[in-house]
Parts: C-alpha cells; structure tokens; sequence
C-alpha cells in the first residue's frame, strides 16, 4: 500500500510550493555568488602576477573555473578553483566555496607530488597556521568541505609538533578558512586578502 505520508506536503511545504519567490531568489543570490567569485578571479589575477617569480608554475599556468550544483549534503553551492590542477595521482588547488545556509571557505589542498613537493614549505609555516584561523583537515576523505570535528581541526588547538606530525602522516593537505554567510557585503576584500596570505604558505 503507498504511504500517504511520503507524497503529501506539510503546511509549510504547501506555502512553498505557491510560492515561486523564494525560488527566484535563490537563483538571484546563486548568480551574484557567481558573479562575486568572477570579481574574485581578477584580484587573484593580479596577487599571482605581482608573485609570480617566487610561485610555483601551477599558479601562472592554471586557469580559474567556477562550478555550481545542488547537491553538497542537499544544499546548493558555487566553487571557484583557481588556481587549480586535478589528476589522478597529484593535486594542487585553491578552492573558494560558498555552502548555502552554512558558509564560505578558501582551502589550500595538495597531494600526490605538489604535496609531497611543498610539504616541508608547509610545515615551515606551522605558526602562520596556528595563529592566522586556519582549520586543518583530518578526515582521510580529501573531497568533504564541511567544518564538523570529524573533517577539521582549529590550527591552534594542536601543537606545531602535532600539526606537523597531521600534514606529514596524511596523504594529502588541506588548509582552509571559513567565513559566515553575514560576511557577504565584505567578501571581495576579505577573499582577496585571505588568497595573499595563503600563497604565502607556498611561496619558493
């Protein structure tokens, strides 16, 4: 027998479905978080040209894509990597996300070679991290973007002796700072800032 109770709509549901505001909105805010990571795209540009001669060739060569979809745990969100080199056995990006209903975040992420390359410029840097609200990535899956305590840790919650032990045991980097939803009216200057300090951290 079919179960009523799996197709009809609650009373807040009905209201939605009349609605066709919301889902306007929604793809309004979708497009200007496109649009925002476009801006941001320029002012990376510009840092990367201004470094270039201390950066590795992955940040000249590279070119930004954006992406969107529906579906990160049943939210939708918008990507930026830039700069970006996915195979299957080496990493190197910066990817700045925004998480519908949650946040934005800018994460550093390497493995394979460009991990095992810049690891010891990495962990140079482990005061960098610590002080600057950085979370560290602990969960063995690299492809998760969320804060929960299973995926990251607060630089400054561990030692440098333990973060150190973290990035050299882990097969792959990932170095993020998170941001809130409210912050959106500040997030070119915010974004721009965060990505000069994070190639900071892989600076030759």
């Amino acid at each position: 027998m079919l179960n009523l109770t799996k197709i009809t709509l609650s009373t807040d549901e009905l209201q939605l479905v009349n609605n066709s505001e919301w889902i306007l909105t929604k793809r309004q805010i979708i497009d200007k978080s496109v649009a925002l990571f476009g801006q941001a795209c320029e002012s990376m540009r510009d840092i990367i040209r201004s470094e270039e001669n201390s950066l590795p060739a992955v940040f000249i060569l590279s070119e930004p894509k954006i992406s969107k979809g529906e579906n990160y745990r049943q939210l939708p969100y918008v990507i930026l990597d830039y700069p970006r080199y996915f195979d299957a056995s080496s990493i190197f990006a910066i990817r700045t996300m925004m998480w519908w209903g949650n946040f934005f975040s800018m994460t550093l992420h390497l493995a394979g070679e460009h991990k095992k390359d810049l690891e010891k410029k990495i962990t140079a840097n482990i005061e960098a991290i610590r002080s600057n609200a950085y979370f560290i990535c602990i969960s063995e899956n690299q492809w998760q973007h969320h804060f929960e305590e299973d995926n990251y840790i607060p630089g400054s919650s561990k030692t440098r002796e333990e973060l150190q032990d973290i990035l050299r045991r882990q097969p792959f980097i990932k170095i993020a700072r998170r941001f809130t939803l409210s912050q959106w009216n500040e997030m070119p200057a915010i974004l721009e800032r965060s990505f000069s300090e994070m190639i900071q951290l892989v600076k030759t």
